[in-house]
């Protein structure tokens, strides 16, 4: 089983703390995917300075595919992040080159020779994902918590498996919102919910799953996890309900540590 993913990366600094460790929606799917036995790749673009090597050196140092990492002229993205009580409270982004990053056709051409392809709502991609479903390769998209953003709704259309995150409780409006979104391309459609698990609607019915419980050090990459353990079932055929507790269960492994990975 490989994915692929693509789309940005970051460096993620911990400005009150000192520290900075390498991340980004994608990366992190890629190298929580490699922890669960899977394989898989990065295509992204990374700057000229310190942290674009460091970027490239850590993803390849956890066993995922960099090979098609462009080193562009210019900074490496870096999100700004805050610690509170175990939450990770996000500040200033710095988009550096990823500004400027445009899949190459010989990038399209390798992620196409994947399984799956999986990037997000910062990925500067979403008008690429048509073509890579029109070549018959599935695609998991990550609207973060902005499914109606530009780029989410430019993506959904040519998406199997459409992810957001919201801290709300499943109402009647998120309900509907996922029916909204269903009704518009994909198989399945992923919400998680935080402390209150995650809910899947698969075009008929609700699928809903809790938490494995853990000691909670840092969320950073909770979501991602999630992500890769649900995918990772995907592609083993396995049911929805085993999916979600995939996802979970990986989840809860990185919510035991500071940073990402």
């Amino acid at each position: 089983m490989k994915i692929a993913a693509v789309g940005d990366n970051c460096m993620d600094v911990y400005d009150g703390m000192g520290d900075a460790y390498p991340g980004g929606n994608p990366v992190n799917v890629a190298v929580y995917f490699v922890r669960l036995g899977g394989e898989a790749s990065y295509t992204g673009a990374v700057g000229t300075d310190v942290y674009g090597k460091r970027m490239k050196d850590a993803i390849g140092a956890k066993g995922v595919d960099t090979s098609h990492i462009h080193f562009l002229e210019g900074t490496t993205a870096i999100t700004h992040v805050e610690l509170k009580d175990g939450d990770r409270v996000f500040g200033d982004y710095e988009e550096g080159v990823l500004a400027d990053f445009k899949l190459t056709q010989e990038d399209i051409d390798f992620l196409c020779s994947q399984d799956l392809v999986v990037s997000g709502l910062w990925g500067n991609v979403e008008h690429n994902l048509a073509e890579i479903r029109k070549r018959d390769v599935k695609v998991a998209f990550d609207a973060a918590t902005r499914p109606d953003d530009e780029a989410s709704l430019i993506a959904i259309p040519h998406v199997n498996y459409l992810f957001f995150a919201t801290d709300d409780s499943e109402t009647e409006e998120l309900r509907g919102k996922m029916i909204e979104i269903h009704k518009n391309g994909p198989e399945l459609v992923i919400a998680t919910l935080g402390e209150q698990g995650s809910i899947v609607y698969d075009g008929t019915k609700f699928i809903r799953f809790g938490i494995i419980p853990c000691k909670v050090v840092d969320t950073m990459g909770a979501g991602d996890s999630y992500i890769a353990g649900f995918l990772k079932g995907i592609l083993e055929e396995k049911t929805i309900e085993e999916c979600m507790k995939m996802g979970a269960s990986n989840s809860s492994i990185t919510l035991e540590y500071r940073g990402a990975w």
